[in-house]
């Protein structure tokens, strides 16, 4: 196996085991409801961003990255970042949810990852793809922003509800915690 497969080869075996908890765990989630006509339109907005730039061929046509540094950085950064998802993902419990998820019963969890970042599960997928990116192919970039884009748009419905549901304490830790990058964003 060649140097590039083998790469890839790793970062696909790491994000499927990602996606592959994400769906295990799915099954020990509270119950609650998503506000889909919401969801569904912003990701029919990327759906149809993503069709138009490989219809456009911005998608064709670029080799992978072959430099071992960039392998090696990009390896490291998804390491971080799954790792880091996964542990807040770990810590929320039953309270996680697909993005916008409004619990019945929510609790707001303010301890371990979440006291670094109030969404410290975008923060590591977002770590994550940019290691993708850095790895194989800056092309992985757009894929990031679309995320990062959908991901500050569910941060922002989520924390509208949050502060609804928990208006004594949620503004207090919003105060006090950074979005998404500990101590800038």
């Amino acid at each position: 196996m060649s140097p590039v497969r083998a790469v890839e080869t790793v970062f696909a075996a790491g994000w499927a085991a990602l996606w592959l908890y994400w769906l295990v765990a799915a099954f020990s989630v509270k119950r609650g409801k998503v506000p889909w006509s919401r969801e569904l339109r912003i990701r029919a907005v990327i759906v149809v961003i993503v069709v138009v730039l490989a219809r456009l061929g911005v998608l064709r046509g670029h080799g992978l990255n072959t430099s071992p540094w960039r392998s090696a950085l990009g390896m490291a950064f998804l390491g971080l970042g799954l790792g880091s998802a996964v542990w807040a993902r770990v810590h929320i419990g039953r309270n996680w949810g697909t993005p916008m998820t409004q619990k019945n019963e929510p609790e707001l969890v303010t301890s371990g990852p979440y006291h670094l970042v109030r969404h410290p599960i975008y923060s590591g997928i977002l770590v994550a793809g940019t290691g993708t990116a850095v790895a194989l192919s800056w092309l992985w970039l757009i894929a990031v922003g679309l995320v990062g884009i959908y991901f500050l748009y569910s941060a922002a419905v989520e924390e509208r509800f949050l502060a609804q549901q928990f208006p004594d304490t949620y503004p207090a830790y919003k105060r006090s915690t950074k979005m998404l990058l500990p101590l800038v964003f």
